[in-house]
């Protein structure tokens, strides 16, 4: 059976924290849009900020549709299934922003990440929470966790960040989304921190 909580807390932050992957859903609000849908995963990189505040590390990739709808709309939700233990499914309903390189909170939220921080990180992504359910999860199978994939760090870790601004620069979807909404600033602000 479905429960709304109130708060990030408890069992509830514990289930979020130990999950190797989430799952990421954004939308234009144009009605002939694409739907996004991302896993995320790499260890860290999801911080519980507060009670009612999650922090992602948005990295360098495919395209940049998440970070696009955001900036149009802010609507994000996030989702979290048990893919191990007992059966469950959590979901954050929320406002989200997108907090780049330049912003004076980028010092403040990148620190949130300690050694989960890598090479072609270029926003973090803040959510607010509007609604945040869980429900059982019946139907989600079991799977076996075997690590973590380290090529997205490995090849992102052999460029510097010149060469990650110019990867950015030449990529397709990259300064705007497939539907042409704003994405990723460009050029890319370079890190300080």
């Amino acid at each position: 059976m479905g429960k709304l909580h109130d708060r990030i807390d408890g069992r509830l932050r514990a289930f979020i924290e130990e999950q190797p992957i989430f799952f990421t859903a954004t939308a234009p609000l144009s009605g002939d849009g694409h739907v996004n849908l991302s896993p995320k995963g790499r260890a860290g990189t999801l911080v519980v900020v507060d009670e009612h505040t999650l922090a992602y590390l948005d990295f360098g990739g495919s395209g940049a549709e998440t970070i696009a709808y955001v900036r149009e709309n802010g609507r994000i939700t996030l989702m979290w299934c048990a893919f191990s233990g007992p059966p469950h499914i959590v979901r954050v309903h929320g406002e989200g922003e997108a907090v780049f390189r330049d912003d004076p909170r980028w010092a403040d939220l990148i620190g949130l990440f300690g050694e989960a921080d890598g090479p072609g990180a270029r926003a973090v992504i803040v959510v607010r929470t509007r609604r945040i359910a869980d429900v059982c999860g019946y139907a989600v199978p079991f799977m076996e966790y075997q690590g973590e994939r380290t090529l997205h760090a490995e090849h992102f870790g052999r460029k510097s960040d010149e060469e990650f601004a110019e990867y950015c620069e030449r990529k397709e979807h990259i300064g705007s989304s497939l539907d042409g909404l704003p994405a990723l600033p460009l050029p890319l602000p370079p890190r300080t921190v």
